[in-house]
């Protein structure tokens, strides 16, 4: 329920979302993963915090100090752990997501975002009285962006979720820049899969205590600096192959470049490059990244096609503005092959995606808008 003072008739009210499902062939993706059956509880659960992220895209580079620039391009979007979560729900995972939100008017407008338009189970979500949303502001420029955040701490109850534990999931996903909760370590003895990714560190310390918590960790995900900068290493393979010693299966995101994984339990080794085509915001690209591993994850597919299944639905999602509202729906998947982007010998790679397409997704590619956007 919407707080009093941010009702849609209120002044200073946030902007509306559109409430209608962006991805009109979205379908649980149960019958695909389960075999034949929706199978018990959540695919996924996971916690975090969400950010409203505004998006400034056209840049063609950072203004100097003393100097303005005007660009074309203006997003808003849910950020942090949102995108994630958005991109998963996207692909027909049950998602469910325990995350505090500002009693603000971007907290409200994040809390309908998520729970009407994305279809992400927010009931382990709570509101926090007097606390504000984070904000970030993303600078989008060269297939590239920068980013300032603003964020006050949240109180610590305010971060577990409500009764101190999850709902069934087949997995859970977790931030390690932070102690793994309680919650998670239980859920892994349930038999969930724990993936987990982490933050930039800023302080430049770069703590091993922070690699020591990946003994609770099933799947790591970090991208290239944050590996290499941990394991004291000078190449995203080395950085791999360290962090493998400390986790059942590492991936380590190279942007542009694709992506590099290790499988110790099965032994098997894969590189993938990154699907090409042009850039025009990559806020977000490395969570929707990870929520396609996660779907492959789940789905049994190898490595390599897991890989793969992660460059694509990221390299789709790098073509649009927004962060998490240009994650892709399976109708844009669909479409991809029939675009022309990229030639035949390439889509010849992702014939293994057919089988997972809804049959109601080869009709029809929607997708949300930005809150905010101009055009010069």
């Amino acid at each position: 329920m919407i707080p009093p003072a941010l009702e849609p008739d209120a002044p200073g009210r946030p902007p509306e979302p559109s409430l209608a499902d962006p991805c009109d062939a979205r379908e649980p993706a149960g019958e695909r993963l389960h075999g034949g059956g929706p199978g018990p509880g959540l695919d996924v659960f996971l916690s975090g915090r969400v950010f409203m992220d505004m998006i400034f895209t056209g840049l063609p580079g950072l203004p100097p100090p003393g100097t303005e620039i005007v660009t074309d391009g203006l997003g808003s979007a849910p950020g942090g752990v949102a995108n994630i979560a958005v991109a998963m729900s996207r692909l027909g995972l049950r998602v469910g997501l325990a995350a505090p939100f500002g009693d603000d008017m971007f907290g409200a407008y994040l809390w309908r975002t998520l729970a009407e338009q994305e279809g992400v189970d927010l009931r382990a979500s709570r509101r926090v009285p007097g606390w504000s949303t984070p904000v970030t502001v993303s600078m989008a420029y060269d297939s590239d962006r920068s980013m300032v955040t603003f964020a006050r701490p949240v109180p610590p109850q305010a971060e577990e979720p409500p009764g101190g534990a999850p709902p069934d999931a087949r997995a859970c996903f977790i931030d390690v820049d932070r102690p793994v909760p309680a919650w998670a370590a239980g859920a892994r003895e349930r038999g969930a899969l724990i993936f987990a990714d982490l933050g930039w560190d800023p302080t430049g310390a770069w703590s091993a205590e922070v690699l020591d918590r990946l003994a609770h960790v099933d799947v790591f995900l970090p991208n290239a600096a944050e590996a290499m900068a941990y394991t004291r290493t000078a190449d995203p393979a080395s950085a791999a192959e360290a962090l493998a010693e400390r986790a059942p299966v590492v991936v380590v995101k190279c942007g542009a470049d694709g992506a590099i994984a290790l499988d110790r339990t099965t032994g098997e080794r894969a590189q993938a490059p990154a699907l090409p085509v042009r850039a025009l915001d990559a806020t977000g690209a490395g969570d929707v990244f990870a929520a396609g591993f996660v779907f492959g994850t789940l789905a049994g597919l190898p490595l390599t096609e897991r890989l793969r299944f992660a460059n694509l639905c990221a390299g789709l999602s790098v073509r649009h503005r927004s962060g998490s509202l240009g994650s892709p729906c399976w109708g844009e998947i669909a479409a991809f092959g029939e675009s022309g982007e990229v030639p035949d010998s390439v889509l010849a790679d992702y014939a293994f995606v057919i089988p997972f397409v809804p049959e109601m997704a080869e009709n029809s590619v929607v997708r949300a808008e930005p809150t905010l956007r101009t055009e010069r």
